[in-house]
């Protein structure tokens, strides 16, 4: 039995980018909103991200991300946003019920419409001495340095040319530790030139057609292995280098997080260019599930701006399922937002994520031909 202030019309599952934006408009359009978080504090990635934002205005193009999250977490309390962190939700039922715990305490809510924000999980990868001390992901080298001002290594060899490889290796040297070299087994990097170019005028190596090999030391990492790969990532004989480091990052791509997704039962496509398996969503971001939307890496890996973006057309979609919004108003904002998801997906970078959208957008239509959001007013 649900008690009556345990009784929501938007529940919004992840405090990130993606559900600060996805909590902001639903309670801008009246809704009484719960926000979860598994974490002690709010904001997900943003509080790691201290590197100023670029592109336009409206994406706060010049400003840190830490700013940007403690804006969007302003903007929550004044709008009377409940917030529950530290709190899990590891029950997902039909009307909208969630089981949640928070340590020993266990309790359930309903609420009228869902939103999964659940961001991504960091790959790895498996080599000799992978699990000795020193060996970590690019996430947890950023939750030391950023949030917790610990440099948890001096001499770093990090692994993966994408943009998250590129910004780690400028906040390990703005912390003061040492990139002995930046590898990418692809020959080419996969990241934006404007972070590759600060690390090369630091003077990094950038070795591509380049992976790991192993990393050795007796009690924790003390030496690097590093070879080339031919066209089809095979190891080159005789290409071994032996670099001093201390500390391997894995900056090696994303999977989204999307366990309580297949736990109420959503269609899932497989779209490698965004992590993997996601969950189906229409251009509302609603998914196969009524009254369930997605948002941010859940529905695909991209960039903060976009999972923004996401966040607020889940927001107004969710508002349309609950009828707190007019048709034509509804379809104004979310006109809006994807005119900003365009531009963000502009350019080379963005042509495999445009692609890869587009052909959910199309298997999520075969799905559900036609469908629109009945229960309330918007569509």
């Amino acid at each position: 039995m649900t008690a009556a202030g345990d009784r929501y019309d938007l529940a919004v599952v992840g405090a990130g980018p993606a559900g600060l934006n996805a909590a902001i408009v639903g309670a801008t359009c009246g809704a009484r909103v719960l926000l979860i978080d598994d974490h002690e504090a709010p904001g997900g990635q943003l509080f790691k991200q201290i590197h100023k934002f670029f592109g336009s205005k409206e994406h706060f193009a010049g400003v840190r991300g830490v700013e940007i999250g403690y804006r969007l977490l302003d903007e929550v309390s004044r709008l009377g946003v409940e917030v529950r962190l530290e709190t899990r939700v590891w029950g997902m039922y039909d009307r909208g019920r969630l089981s949640l715990i928070k340590g020993s305490q266990a309790r359930t809510v309903e609420a009228g419409a869902v939103v999964l924000c659940t961001g991504a999980s960091e790959n790895s990868l498996v080599f000799p001495g992978w699990d000795l001390p020193g060996v970590m992901t690019a996430g947890a080298a950023q939750t030391f340095i950023n949030y917790h001002r610990v440099l948890p290594g001096r001499r770093f060899v990090v692994v993966g040319g994408g943009n998250v490889g590129l910004i780690v290796s400028y906040q390990i040297l703005q912390a003061g530790g040492e990139v002995v070299a930046l590898v990418e087994a692809q020959p080419a990097l996969n990241g934006y030139e404007v972070h590759a170019a600060k690390i090369r005028r630091a003077g990094v190596p950038i070795l591509t057609g380049c992976t790991i090999r192993e990393a050795r030391g007796r009690n924790a990492v003390e030496q690097v292995v590093i070879h080339r790969v031919d066209p089809g990532f095979r190891p080159v004989a005789g290409s071994e280098l032996s670099l001093q480091a201390d500390t391997v990052c894995l900056a090696v791509g994303l999977t989204p997080m999307s366990e309580l997704a297949r736990l109420r039962g959503c269609a899932f496509g497989s779209y490698p260019a965004i992590g993997g398996a996601v969950p189906l969503h229409g251009p509302n971001m609603e998914t196969t599930v009524p009254g369930l939307f997605v948002a941010g890496d859940i529905a695909g890996v991209e960039e903060a701006s976009t999972a923004m973006e996401e966040g607020k057309l889940a927001g107004w979609g969710a508002a349309g399922w609950l009828g707190l919004i007019r048709p034509e108003e509804a379809r104004l904002r979310k006109s809006a937002a994807w005119e900003s998801i365009d531009r963000l997906r502009g350019g080379p970078f963005g042509r495999a994520r445009r692609e890869a959208k587009a052909g959910i957008l199309t298997q999520f239509g075969r799905i559900q031909p036609g469908l629109e959001l009945q229960r309330g007013t918007g569509t």
